[in-house]
């Protein structure tokens, strides 16, 4: 079995980074019972979308697993002590520890990106971009599709139509085939760890 959740963009919640240094967009968030929403303790997982405009230093999470893709603008490094984190392509994601230490480099002016953070004890993480026309198969779990491109229909198996910037939660025991049409979706993918998740969610 399958629900199928629309989230509309009057219910995101917008938060200062960690380190002060911007604004985030939670699209959706789930905490551990009695934890403060935006904050880090007791944070089960987080996705959503924050400009970068200038370069400068990631906040440190330490154990926080981070998924991260461009989808506004182009020419995003990440500069860590083992080397670049390579985001200048849009639409291509990237994993990353919440603890390595970042420093992001801008090339070619502010970007805008999407993220996926996960409490590593408790979730396991995935992102992926859905091209049009292109069927994408969900693994049993919990999934996020954002319409990060403008209006698109997601096709999952029947035809929902996905206004720009909004989302659709999907809770799938696994096999349920997606296809994005019209235009890109970004699809963040979440796991449970041992019955981890028995949290309360923010997503409307």
């Amino acid at each position: 079995m399958s629900a199928i959740t629309l989230l509309d963009p009057a219910g995101y919640q917008r938060f200062s980074w960690k380190n002060g240094g911007g604004v985030t967009t939670d699209i959706a968030a789930a905490y551990r019972p009695g934890a403060k929403p935006g904050g880090w303790d007791g944070l089960l997982w987080r996705f959503g979308y924050t400009p970068i405009t200038a370069p400068g230093p990631f906040s440190s999470l330490p154990g926080i697993d981070r998924c991260q893709v461009v989808v506004g603008g182009r020419g995003l490094m990440l500069e860590t002590p083992d080397g670049d984190i390579d985001l200048r392509q849009p639409f291509a994601p990237v994993r990353f520890a919440g603890e390595t230490p970042i420093h992001a480099r801008l090339e070619d002016g502010p970007v805008v990106v999407v993220n996926l953070l996960g409490a590593r004890a408790a979730v396991t993480l995935s992102m992926v971009v859905l091209q049009p026309d292109r069927p994408h198969v969900l693994t049993a779990g919990f999934h996020i599709a954002y319409a990060c491109s403008g209006d698109a229909v997601l096709e999952c198996p029947g035809p929902h139509p996905i206004a720009s910037d909004h989302a659709v939660r999907i809770e799938s025991g696994g096999g349920m085939v997606l296809t994005a049409r019209q235009n890109r979706m970004v699809l963040a993918s979440v796991a449970n760890k041992e019955n981890a998740l028995e949290g309360r969610e923010i997503h409307e």
